[in-house]
């Protein structure tokens, strides 16, 4: 287990440092958004196990030359007050570390949920206030705000999209369909899950300058494939049109704000947001981002292109576990 533990160490380092760097500086992904969004959840992912793997592998080879064997033998020693004269301060050390790291991301995970579940009630009930329901639209609400807003907040069976009036004023008939379907992809595509999935992993590795890389990605990513799923239905022009006009609006002080979130879309907040409502540089990024896309279309990658980062991804995941088991099976 040795040297699996090392390996693990060095893919941990690579995934937390160097990979979400160059993955977040390079330009192919606003030429294939869904295949870079499958690769930034493959680093996430692989990330974690390494960083937990090489620590618990480290910790435990003494008890054995496999996780097979160490494993039972380190349940020994909790239950059944076996010896543990193997075990040094160094292995024992690693072991807790292992186990601290995992539970203090299970946590954060669960902690992040309740948090945005308990948001977005909060928010959905103001919504009952403020909000009346859109006439010739199912699952709209409109607010009365006269700046550009529009975004969506999900629940299941619930899940809404909001606008403000100051928005539907501002829009032809075409571009405020582009904006619906453009919020509609977010809710079908279920864009809230990663959002929660990656503010989890910020919040719980804060010191992790690739989680808030992580983070603004994915964010810009899941609008890119709404934009997508809203050319479906209508045309590049009006959709370029409806960002520009929406993302040129922007919001009151925010502590005013009746209906403003503290954490946002941004952190995985209440609300999944267009991403051009002008509310922040963040925001105003990404929409410069989205029309230069909308404007100077890029060529897909290639099939062959494509298969290639597919693959890193599924390797990505699929190592970290086979580096468990492998000094097992080669013994």
């Amino acid at each position: 287990m040795f040297w699996a533990s090392y390996v693990l160490a060095a893919l941990a380092v690579v995934l937390a440092w160097p990979a979400p760097i160059a993955l977040s500086r390079a330009a192919w992904p606003a030429r294939a958004p869904f295949t870079a969004m499958v690769l930034w959840q493959s680093i996430a992912l692989a990330g974690g196990l390494s960083m937990i793997g090489a620590l618990l592998l480290w910790g435990l080879e003494p008890l054995g030359e496999s996780l097979t064997d160490a494993v039972p033998a380190f349940l020994g020693v909790l239950l059944r007050d076996d010896s543990a004269q193997e075990l040094g301060v160094v292995h024992v050390f690693a072991i807790s570390a292992a186990s601290l790291l995992l539970a203090h991301l299970l946590f954060t995970l669960a902690l992040t949920f309740m948090r945005i579940r308990r948001q977005r009630n909060r928010h959905r009930d103001m919504l009952a206030l403020l909000g009346s329901p859109a006439t010739d639209q199912p699952s709209t609400l409109v607010i009365k705000h006269p700046s550009p807003v529009a975004y969506c907040l999900p629940g299941g069976a619930h899940s809404v999209t909001v606008m403000s009036d100051g928005l539907m004023d501002l829009l032809t008939r075409a571009e405020l369909d582009a904006v619906l379907r453009h919020e509609n992809a977010h809710l079908h595509q279920r864009h809230h899950l990663l959002l929660w999935a990656f503010a989890a992993w910020r919040s719980a590795l804060p010191w992790l300058p690739t989680s808030r890389l992580a983070q603004g990605a994915v964010s810009e990513l899941i609008e890119m494939l709404a934009d997508d799923e809203a050319l479906r239905r209508v045309d590049e022009s009006t959709l370029v049109r409806a960002i520009a006009i929406v993302g040129s609006g922007a919001l009151p002080d925010t502590s005013a704000d009746p209906l403003d979130d503290a954490d946002g879309a941004g952190t995985g907040g209440a609300r999944v947001r267009a991403g051009v409502s002008g509310g922040g540089p963040a925001e105003s990024g990404t929409t410069t981002h989205r029309l230069r896309r909308l404007l100077t279309p890029l060529r897909p990658l290639n099939r062959l292109q494509q298969t290639a980062a597919l693959s890193v991804a599924g390797l990505l995941v699929v190592v970290p576990p086979v580096l468990l088991v492998a000094p097992g099976l080669i013994r």
